[in-house]
């Protein structure tokens, strides 16, 4: 299986640890994030990528270049010129992910147990168009799902603003957990053009198609989205657990 790991941010939280660095190779502990991510998509049978890029591209593609990942192909989707945000970079690769049925996406700065084998099992089972991996922690931006488990909806709890899905009932938020599982045919309802999000594109898609939640909320999971947080984050036995559990040793 194929997968996009989304990497182009310019990584403002994580300043001034991204000044001279771009956030796939910021380091959590003695590790880099992407490193941290082609080794939890590897564990789970994904042998080849595509990593777009954007802030500091040049170093993302030289230690590309420079690294040997054993059995693994990767690719890289230039965005230098314009960051296309969530749905614009997965349309910028659309050509690679559309030789296959079903391919990942994920994002670089997370690390997780979750199951991603039976996450894939799970989605090709259910015939959904997309499945998004979330767990029940707390959010100021949740996804919303309806009794069906069909996403219904979305919330910004510190404005209040919701983005409901016509002719869907939302029973319960969710935070999203960063990893997508996603059939290639989405690509044939694709109409935005340039920059634009990937969350408004499901809300849209969901009103005619299932879109899945898998919950993983029993497991455990880690975003390195600030950078006051990540050497308490490195230090921490939840880290320390995750890179064992991915057969990671310094």
């Amino acid at each position: 299986m194929k997968a996009m790991i989304l990497a182009a941010g310019i990584g403002s939280r994580l300043k001034p640890l991204t000044d001279n660095t771009p956030k796939a190779l910021v380091k959590v502990g003695p590790y880099r994030m992407l490193d941290l991510t082609l080794s939890y998509l590897q564990k789970h049978g994904v042998n080849e990528f595509i990593i777009n890029v954007h802030h500091l591209a040049d170093q993302i593609m030289e230690y590309v270049a420079d690294k040997r990942w054993q059995g693994i192909k990767i690719h890289l989707s230039d965005e230098t010129n314009e960051l296309m945000n969530t749905g614009g970079g997965l349309m910028k690769a659309s050509e690679f992910l559309n030789a296959e049925d079903n391919f990942v996406l994920m994002a670089v700065d997370i690390l997780t147990d979750l199951d991603l084998s039976k996450m894939i099992a799970a989605h090709i089972q259910s015939g959904a168009l997309v499945t998004l991996a979330v767990k029940n922690r707390q959010t100021s931006r949740a996804l919303l799902f309806d009794a069906k488990n069909n996403l219904a909806g979305w919330e910004h709890s510190e404005s209040g603003m919701q983005k409901l899905v016509p002719g869907r009932t939302f029973i319960r938020g969710f935070g999203f957990s960063g990893i997508h599982v996603i059939q290639s045919s989405i690509f044939d309802s694709v109409v935005e053009k340039g920059a634009f999000s990937i969350v408004d594109l499901y809300l849209r898609l969901a009103e005619k198609h299932d879109i899945k939640m898998f919950d993983h909320s029993d497991g455990k999971w880690m975003e390195f989205g600030r950078a006051e947080r990540i050497k308490t984050q490195a230090e921490s036995k939840d880290f320390n657990y995750l890179t064992k559990h991915l057969g990671l040793q310094e």
